[in-house]
């Protein structure tokens, strides 16, 4: 149960914190910026790796949790209720924002600037990257290394930097899913449930590919 527990505050935190900022931004006419957007994410993220790390991973995303599963660092018992903690955290934290920005359009929902396909790209190959960097640090459910906090979460920075006016970088389905129906805006979210997945499978395969035994080792907590 803390394991469940964990992964909901911390996908509410990463949720309320990243799009909170975006939101914020909106309203204050630009005071947080593109940048100040993109680096809330990143060290949200590194922050609840050091919180909730050691008790269930901090995978705060269900792309990652799917690839931890296809790499075999994962039990297959706990994947749905990983999943289900971090969509409840979401839609936890998007409704409380609702509530304090009850007027904005959007509530920080990932919205392609052009093209479906451009931006279904661009997160297919964001999250392969997130992926594989998260199982190069990484090991298992219990990880709260110095290493994988700041790699982590200066990656997610870094894509969110340069891909988030495109695509808006979000490399999660949950944190896409619940502000689009919070706010109801669902034409795109398909992209933004699939494109995250596909890109994490890609960031095993690259993985395994590349570190062949050393990587997706398979720790006794997940057994």
């Amino acid at each position: 149960m803390k394991k469940f527990l964990a992964e909901f505050f911390g996908t509410f935190c990463l949720v309320f914190a990243g799009t909170g900022a975006i939101v914020v931004n909106d309203v204050s006419g630009g005071a947080v910026s593109h940048v100040g957007v993109a680096l809330t994410f990143g060290l949200v993220v590194l922050a609840m790796i050091y919180s909730v790390g050691d008790i269930s991973g901090a995978h705060l995303n269900p792309a990652v949790t799917l690839g931890f599963f296809a790499a075999r660092g994962f039990s297959a018992r706990l994947v749905l209720p990983y999943i289900a903690s971090q969509t409840l955290g979401a839609f936890a934290a998007s409704l409380l924002l609702r509530g304090l920005f009850p007027t904005h359009a959007t509530l920080g929902a990932t919205l392609p600037a052009g093209s479906d396909g451009q931006s279904f790209v661009l997160e297919l190959v964001l999250t392969m990257i997130l992926m594989f960097v998260i199982l190069s640090v990484t090991r298992g459910t219990k990880e709260s290394g110095i290493t994988a906090g700041i790699v982590v979460g200066a990656v997610i920075a870094l894509e969110a930097l340069f891909a988030g006016p495109i695509c808006g970088a979000s490399m999660n389905p949950a944190r896409s899913l619940a502000p689009a129906v919070v706010s109801h805006h669902l034409s795109s979210l398909w992209l933004y449930l699939v494109a995250p997945v596909c890109g994490a499978m890609l960031g095993v395969g690259a993985c395994k590919c590349m570190r062949e035994k050393n990587c997706c080792v398979r720790t006794n907590d997940a057994a």
